[in-house]
């Protein structure tokens, strides 16, 4: 049986840690959180013998170097991945976490998604046996990515970004389809540092296009009708719906 990966990480007790321990247990991953001191890092770490440490390079009493270094005198060969996060963009303050042993250094802010991809990616590379729900985290990345590219969603707008988390989103939890405005926008808002009516605008901005570019047997495909015009286009919340419900049928995702 191959067990889910546990993560220890360091929680500001902030929204951005409050989203990123969230993304990691939708990944399927065993969160547990602590506070930004490196002694109760390290304490828990003895306890707790985590797969995946991701902590801030600065900690209260011992910082990200300090622990680093007596996780490799303590576990030298059995020792967890390390991702540090800092808001430091200094190659050179990089280079000596990396030296130290620092599997992934990530500037904040962070995309919570990438983290949860690179730590499957990176387990791959070490060997890790991990469960067969992360590869089904990564492959609904890929199977979103290519539906906007079929539809004709140009990836350099960005409409593109906001949507394709729309739609994952709408995949993971359908109850956010029942409240657009309130819930998912300012869901999608929050992982990209905007506002929920710029989500709102991009995504119908991205749709305006498809309809105007894209391939109309591909539309016809995806969406059931003929279309004929800008104004047979759906809205925000019917495209985002159609979508991760033909996702969710082709998983068999119960809803």
């Amino acid at each position: 049986m191959v067990n889910n990966l546990s993560v220890l990480m360091t929680d500001e007790r902030d929204e951005a840690s409050i989203k990123l321990a969230n993304v990691l247990r939708n990944n399927k991953m065993d969160v547990r959180c602590c506070g930004k001191n490196g002694a109760e890092l390290l304490k828990l770490y003895e306890d707790y013998h985590p797969d995946v440490i991701i902590m801030d390079a600065f900690l209260q009493h011992i910082d990200a170097m300090g622990v680093i270094s007596r996780i490799n005198m303590r576990d030298p060969v059995t020792r967890p991945m390390i991702i540090v996060m800092s808001s430091i963009d200094n190659p050179n303050f990089e280079r000596d976490l990396t030296k130290a042993g620092v599997d992934y250094y990530f500037l904040k802010p962070i995309d919570p998604q990438m983290m949860a991809e690179r730590i499957v990616q990176i387990s791959s590379w070490k060997g890790i046996s991990v469960s067969p729900a992360y590869e089904l985290q990564q492959d609904l990345n890929v199977v979103i990515t290519d539906i906007l590219h079929q539809i004709g969603v140009p990836a350099h707008i960005k409409g593109y970004k906001y949507v394709r988390e729309a739609i994952r989103l709408a995949v993971e939890d359908p109850e956010m389809l029942n409240s657009v405005t309130k819930i998912l926008y300012p869901t999608v808002a929050k992982c990209f540092g905007s506002t929920a009516s710029r989500v709102e605008r991009a995504i119908r901005h991205g749709i305006e296009v498809a309809w105007d570019r894209g391939d109309v047997e591909v539309l016809n495909a995806y969406f059931g009708y003929t279309i004929q015009s800008q104004r047979d286009k759906p809205t925000n919340s019917e495209f985002v719906a159609m979508i991760s419900d033909k996702i969710r049928l082709q998983r068999r995702i119960s809803i």
